[in-house]
């Protein structure tokens, strides 16, 4: 064993206008969250306890989008989406259509610990939200001004937009992808991709791997979607070898298999963390667009995007840490 790893994102595909300020913000909250796994690796916590710790500040923060601060659907509503990985045992658990609870990673948790299930959605998670006592808000705790101006950028450009933190001034044209050659998602086209989600990944001082994953989804999007994040083996996967999170164009990551992916190429190729990660990015999305975070049970952490770039952080027990957003 090489000792612990950590690795977070806020999201793949970001706006290469995006304001300095806001991309400052965005540094100094990875390097917060970062800052906040290594003092609990460093006091023995296990990877599962900080994967869960790390995302429920990234919630708690309206900067990216999960938890407070998540996209908006097509009716101006909040529906978020969690799942959290612990790798010795490979157990699970995942939450949608999630309206109140004010950290989706924690109800994930639960029903991972507490239930005989692997995935509760909507209203049946809602239940066994109250049923466990955890802390809830009304709907509204959700809604930032941010996301309403960006919700009405999307109706009145009548699509989907991925990134709702794109400065409202200035409009579509200052966007990653322009309305010339619009990007696609399942056959249909789409006029801007700059999605964000957050998620960790750890490997713990035994050798221990996990990984979570959080998002409020697409903004504008059809009311019950759910995309690659509570989905186990696309957004997130855990496993003796390794932890994998990832984010960018669910419906690509989905149909990529991708956190699974970077697993199973380690185990059936025989190839290191990062050739496996790079490995996954190059052949595994076909046309779409996404990056991803992933650690090792050697301690090595790795990641990698084919987009514009991606809000990530990383440390390791050696000393090794890094905060970026670009290649």
């Amino acid at each position: 064993m090489g000792g612990w790893a950590i690795a977070v994102h806020g999201g793949a595909g970001v706006d290469p206008n995006l304001p300095p300020q806001r991309q400052e913000q965005a540094k100094q909250l990875l390097t917060h969250c970062l800052n906040l796994g290594i003092s609990a690796l460093r006091s023995n916590a296990s990877a599962v306890d900080v994967v869960e710790l790390v995302v429920r500040e990234l919630e708690t923060d309206p900067l990216f989008n999960s938890g407070r601060g998540s996209a908006l659907t097509e009716k101006g509503t909040v529906e978020m989406e969690a799942s959290i990985m612990d790798g010795p045992k490979r157990r699970c658990g995942a939450v949608s259509g999630i309206t109140t609870v004010k950290n989706p990673i924690s109800l994930a948790r639960l029903v991972m610990d507490k239930s005989p299930h692997s995935y509760l959605a909507f209203s049946g998670a809602e239940d066994f939200a109250k049923q466990q006592g955890v802390e809830v808000v009304d709907n509204e705790y959700f809604i930032t001004p941010d996301n309403v101006g960006m919700l009405k950028l999307a109706k009145e450009a009548n699509t989907i937009l991925f990134d709702y933190r794109i400065p409202t001034t200035g409009g579509l044209d200052t966007c990653g992808a322009g309305v010339e050659s619009p990007l696609r998602m399942n056959g249909l086209p789409i006029s801007v991709y700059a999605p964000e989600t957050v998620g960790c990944v750890v490997v713990d001082s035994e050798g221990r791997c996990a990984a979570a994953t959080s998002t409020g989804g697409l903004m504008n999007k059809m009311s019950g979607r759910i995309g690659d994040s509570p989905l186990i083996g696309a957004g997130t996967y855990a496993c003796e070898l390794c932890g994998v999170s990832c984010t960018g164009e669910g419906e690509a990551i989905i149909r990529g298999t991708l956190a699974r992916e970077v697993a199973a190429v380690m185990e059936y190729k025989g190839l290191g963390l990062q050739k496996a990660v790079d490995f996954v990015i190059k052949h595994r999305l076909d046309e779409g667009f996404a990056g991803l975070i992933a650690v090792s049970n050697k301690g090595e952490v790795a990641y990698g995007f084919n987009c514009n770039g991606m809000f990530r952080g990383c440390a390791t027990e050696n000393g090794f840490m890094e905060v970026g957003i670009w290649e």
